[in-house]
This record gives C-alpha cells, sequence and structure tokens, in this order.
C-alpha cells in the first residue's frame, strides 16, 4: 500500500496510509473504531479504488482488481447448501481446480475428521470458523485476509482458535494481514503490529514483535507481553 487515500462524500477515511506485508509475514492491523480498517480490506480486494496511490502485489498493480486475495470474514460466512468439504473446495472450483485429497487431510488437521459431509448448521462457532479459514488456505491467492474472524467466540474458543490458526500458518507460511480490536491477539499472533489513528486514518506507530516462534500460550501471562500490551494500549488510547 503506498500513499493510499480514499474519502466518501467528501469524508475522508485513510490519508496517504503506506505499509506493506512481506512473504509468509503475520502482521496485524489495530486502530480505534471508525478508523477505516474495513475500508483497506476492501480496497486490497478490489471492491473499492484508491482516490490516490497504489496497490501492488508481487509489484503488479492490483488498484480495483478482484480476486487477488483470499479473505475470512468475522463471520464465518459458509454456504448453507455446501457441506463442509464442497465450502472448503469453493475457491478451487471457481479457478477449474479441485484438490479434494487436500481438503480431506486440513479437516483432520483441524480436528473435523467425520464432519466433511456435515453441512454449516451441524456446527459450533469454532467448528464453522475452522471451516472458513481452511477455505482461505484451499484458495490459490498468497495473501490472506482476516477480517476479526474470532471475535463472536469466548475466551477459551479464542485462544484455541488462535493456537490452531498458528499452528496451520506455521506448516504453510501464508501471508496474512489480520484486523482485530483484541489487543492480546495481535501480540500472540503477529510478527508486526501497525497502529492506525483516528479518522482520516494514518500508521501511528509500527512494532516489531519478539517472541520468539512457534509462540507458547505461556508468553501471555509474562511481564515482558504485558508490558507489550501496556504500550500498544497507550498508543491506542492516544488516538
Amino acid at each position: 500500500m503506498e500513499n493510499i487515500s480514499k474519502s466518501f462524500k467528501g469524508n475522508q477515511v485513510l490519508d496517504e496510509l503506506s505499509f506493506h506485508v512481506n512473504d509468509g509475514e503475520f502482521v496485524t492491523i489495530v486502530g480505534p473504531s471508525g478508523s477505516g480498517k474495513s475500508t483497506l480490506f476492501h480496497l486490497i480486494g478490489g471492491l473499492y479504488t484508491p482516490d490516490s496511490g497504489e496497490i501492488r502485489m508481487d509489484g503488479e498493480l492490483m488498484n480495483g482488481q478482484r480476486g487477488a486475495i483470499s479473505y475470512t470474514p468475522q463471520s464465518p460466512s459458509l454456504l448453507p447448501w455446501r457441506t463442509v468439504l464442497h465450502n472448503i473446495l469453493l475457491g478451487g472450483e471457481i479457478i477449474c481446480e479441485n484438490n479434494e485429497l487436500e481438503a480431506i487431510r486440513m479437516i483432520e488437521r483441524a480436528g473435523l475428521k467425520g464432519y466433511e459431509h456435515a453441512y454449516p448448521c451441524e456446527l459450533s462457532g469454532g467448528m464453522q470458523q475452522r471451516v472458513s479459514f481452511i477455505r482461505s488456505l484451499m484458495s490459490p491467492q498468497s495473501l490472506i485476509c482476516l477480517d476479526e474472524p474470532f471475535s463472536s467466540l469466548d475466551e477459551f474458543t479464542r485462544l484455541d482458535m488462535q493456537n490452531w490458526l498458528l499452528s496451520i500458518w506455521e506448516e504453510n507460511k501464508r501471508s496474512i494481514l489480520l484486523v482485530t480490536h483484541h489487543i492480546e491477539e495481535a501480540l500472540y499472533l503477529s510478527d508486526r503490529i501497525i497502529v492506525l489513528s483516528g479518522k482520516p486514518a494514518k500508521i501511528k506507530k509500527e512494532f516489531i514483535i519478539p517472541f520468539p516462534r512457534p509462540r507458547q500460550e505461556s508468553i501471555i501471562l509474562s511481564d515482558e507481553f504485558l508490558q507489550w500490551k501496556r504500550t500498544i494500549y497507550n498508543e491506542l488510547r492516544g488516538s
């Protein structure tokens, strides 16, 4: 993202925003409500075009181009008439690819063995979200955008899902851009955290997270983790 600005009916949402995601990197964006985080995903996904600036992927200009990213929304958004397996295979079907054996392996890896032919209404919220993320992983795009995918889950289910996400990501190392309001989630998952200001959004601060990988759940209660949480919280409060 190079000097991206976006306004709606004279209301400026983004102001010359610039950042990047490296290959295989996990980057999280945090910011106050209404700071344009969802607008960013709409721009990256080609649903909107920026008023100015350039969106590039592997050097190619992507302004207004759709189909370049894999997207996991806040709600699982599974098609209710398709089974778990056929929801996961959807991205491949769009480009006339079928990788059913890999999909079944990923379903088993997610702890959903035996649910391949179940329908979304037969799954819990956490199970549906796992299916949604596997669908993103099985799509061919190199960048996955996650829009607060665990916001509807309780604290313990959220942590289980974070651990599962990290284990799957460590195996595949896709580039991930996450939007969340949850500071602990951002710290636990990310290589870098980008803090946005209030509207019109600019980048206030960027933090490189020092915790080694694979991440251990015990770091969440460490003094260093709590100090990082305090630092990012204060940065956000200053927005």
